[in-house]
């Protein structure tokens, strides 16, 4: 099974950019950080800039939070980049006629939206800032800055 690491990257990107400010903040630069390709991050960029999470300016490597970090959830990057898909799938391809297969689906939707709300009520909680801090944290304790 494959994970999709969008939601994380965006989230790392939205932090290289606050706490890089006034450093090199080009996509090279960003994707050295998350290990990737300057065209994933400039791809995940004009995503964050559409989701009204990033402001850039063309001519310039001077990526800004569109707003303070405090009044960015982990829910607002969720949506920009997962849009409205769930965390959770249920394989709608099982056997109508066996006791499991033509009931689990209505079984699991019901406990996966329960999942869902939790997990987007435990993000909404979460700020932008709230990671930074915690990422500065662990900087300072590894002593890397």
């Amino acid at each position: 099974m494959r994970y999709s690491h969008k939601l994380s990257d965006a989230v790392h990107v939205l932090a290289y950019v606050q706490i890089g400010a006034g450093r090199d903040l080009s996509s090279k630069k960003i994707a050295d950080s998350i290990d990737s390709n300057p065209s994933v991050v400039r791809r995940l960029m004009a995503l964050l800039v559409k989701g009204g999470l990033l402001t850039t300016h063309p001519g310039t490597v001077q990526p800004k939070l569109s707003r303070p970090a405090t009044a960015i959830s982990l829910l607002d990057i969720y949506r920009v980049v997962e849009g409205d898909s769930p965390l959770l799938h249920v394989d709608d391809k099982t056997n109508p006629q066996c006791i499991v297969g033509g009931n689990i689906q209505t079984t699991l939707n019901k406990l996966y939206d329960n999942v869902q709300t939790a997990a987007e009520a435990e993000m909404a909680a979460a700020s932008l800032q709230d990671i930074i801090d915690d990422i500065l944290t662990q900087a300072k304790a590894k002593q890397m800055i």
